[in-house]
């Protein structure tokens, strides 16, 4: 094994930990912060419960909250201008993956220069970030901990995935508390997305001893808790499971990076404009069947992690038993199984597949892939040919 970096914030976990708002941002030096959410967050109570607690510690801060699912170049543009008109030395995001991702893109644009179109790929940030706490309200993007921002080129239709440990926030705060406004339809998304996470992180080419554990413990937790988590939105106990589940299948695609599964579901979801837990879940056992090949080995680790019996086995059965399983938790969800009433057209699928080969998340797929076999991929998704 080569040289391998792992990384993460300062991680706050627990109910109620959210009231370490304050304090992480006057340890960071904070002296204005910019809070960065979406109006359904807001609607539910914890933007205001966060300033509270930063009014608590005597800092000012400037509340902006015109984040959409799948975030927008020109959104980022109009928050980066409120930034830094607003005198803010600091960033707070609260919200799903989507309003942290904004947080993430304006923090960078407040120290660097251009627009957000320059920095998409790995590594093109050149100066530091102002000080960031980032305090996720879904379980399921992971971005509290993550390198990640993946932002709407409205023009092109395409996301774009920006890569970079500068991206990294400095604290992530995780408060199982504020899964329990979220209904079953986004419980189920969004834990589906941590799942892809989990999984692709685990297969990836990049993947490490250190990030593998932190995948197939994500993949217990997910198989056991996003049941109950969806069925109801005051189990207690899932919602701390799948709270948990989210951040180490964060930690872990953020240090391993992630497939085909992200480089197809950016298209659609920049392209249509869709929700990105659904779309991951969609395109999942597709990409899953298509990659067997790869790592059958890893596939069983998978099957055993959801709880299936796997001795005596040949590696193809047991690798088998793990497309089933992500299937039928898929399918106890009510996760639609193709693409066909989502929007997406035949016609559309040579712009995608040629967009998909170019995203950064397919360079760490464990299984070479050409826009031929994209399209195909999507063609099988769009049928429904599994």
């Amino acid at each position: 094994m080569g040289i391998t970096k792992f990384m993460t914030p300062e991680i706050i976990f627990g109910t109620h930990s959210l009231s370490q708002v304050g304090e992480s941002m006057l340890r960071l030096g904070a002296k204005k912060v910019f809070v960065v959410s979406d109006p359904g967050v807001v609607n539910a109570s914890w933007v205001e419960k966060a300033i509270h607690y930063l009014k608590e510690c005597k800092l000012d801060y400037y509340l902006w909250s015109d984040t959409t699912p799948n975030p927008k170049d020109y959104e980022v543009e109009v928050g980066v201008k409120a930034y830094r008109e607003s005198g803010c030395n600091a960033v707070v995001g609260i919200g799903g993956g989507s309003a942290i991702d904004a947080a993430k893109s304006i923090a960078l644009l407040g120290t660097n220069e251009g627009t957000i179109h320059q920095y998409e790929g790995v590594d093109h940030v050149a100066r530091p970030l102002p000080p960031m706490v980032m305090v996720p309200t879904t379980a399921g993007a992971g971005s509290e901990v993550s390198q990640f921002s993946i932002i709407v080129d409205s023009k092109r239709k395409v996301k774009m995935t920006i890569i970079s440990k500068s991206l990294i926030p400095d604290i992530a705060i995780i408060d199982p508390q504020t899964l329990m406004t979220k209904d079953a339809r986004l419980t189920a998304n969004t834990g589906m997305d941590a799942l892809t996470h989990a999984i692709e992180s685990y297969i990836s080419l990049a993947a490490t001893p250190l990030t593998e554990v932190y995948s197939l413990q994500a993949i217990r937790l997910i198989a056991k808790y996003l049941r109950p988590s969806v069925a109801s939105q005051h189990n207690r106990e899932a919602k701390e499971a799948m709270a948990m589940a989210s951040l180490q299948a964060g930690i872990a695609f953020s240090n391993a990076i992630l497939g085909a599964v992200h480089a197809m579901s950016h298209q659609l979801g920049g392209f249509l404009d869709l929700p990105h837990g659904e779309v991951n879940a969609i395109l999942l056992p597709y990409v899953l069947e298509f990659n067997m090949i790869s790592s059958p080995e890893k596939y069983k680790n998978i099957a055993a992690a959801f709880g299936e019996n796997v001795n005596g086995l040949s590696l193809t059965d047991a690798a088998q038993l793990a497309i089933k399983a992500v299937k039928d938790l898929a399918s106890d969800l009510d996760i639609p199984d193709s693409l066909s009433n989502l929007g997406l057209q035949e016609e559309q699928l040579d712009f995608l597949s040629h967009n998909a080969v170019q995203d950064a998340c397919m360079v760490t797929n464990p299984r070479d892939m050409s826009a031929t076999d994209v399209k195909m991929l999507f063609h099988k998704v769009l049928r429904c040919e599994f």
